[in-house]
């Protein structure tokens, strides 16, 4: 990935990044589409929100200008689809710790790991690129 040139469109040169294969990069778009959920997300900061969320999940995201979707898909703890809709690993990691997850117990449900299956690959050095760099190119 080079730098953009001063012809190149911005928005070309972000959906480059889309061609990398299992990556998200968290773009100024993705902010915007992910706003309240990443909203909904820090909120879980305080306890007290954490209890009325755990109390009754649905209820409490029906407070949050979120969409059908999104509500879905926290609810079903769909963090790959988080990301998509624009949610912030970062953010999302307040809900992974209302759960009782770890980071890396989390991140493991976004692959098709076991979570120790997961740990097991990441302490051996991670994925290997080969074949994880682009999705056009197939390497």
């Amino acid at each position: 990935m080079t730098a953009p040139t001063e012809k190149q469109n911005i928005h070309e040169y972000l959906a480059e990044f889309d061609d990398i294969p299992g990556t998200r990069v968290y773009t100024a778009a993705r902010a915007r589409k992910g706003y309240w959920i990443n909203q909904f997300a820090m909120s879980l900061m305080k306890a007290e929100n954490r209890e009325r969320f755990k109390a009754d999940e649905k209820a409490y995201l029906d407070e949050w200008k979120l969409s059908d979707e999104a509500k879905d898909a926290l609810l079903a703890r769909d963090y790959n689809r988080l990301l998509d809709l624009g949610g912030n690993v970062y953010y999302l990691a307040k809900l992974f710790s209302t759960d009782g997850l770890s980071f890396a117990e989390a991140v493991s449900s976004m692959t098709e790991y076991t979570f120790p299956e997961y740990r097991e690959m990441m302490n051996k050095g991670g994925r290997s690129p080969i074949g994880n760099r682009s999705i056009k190119g197939g390497y």
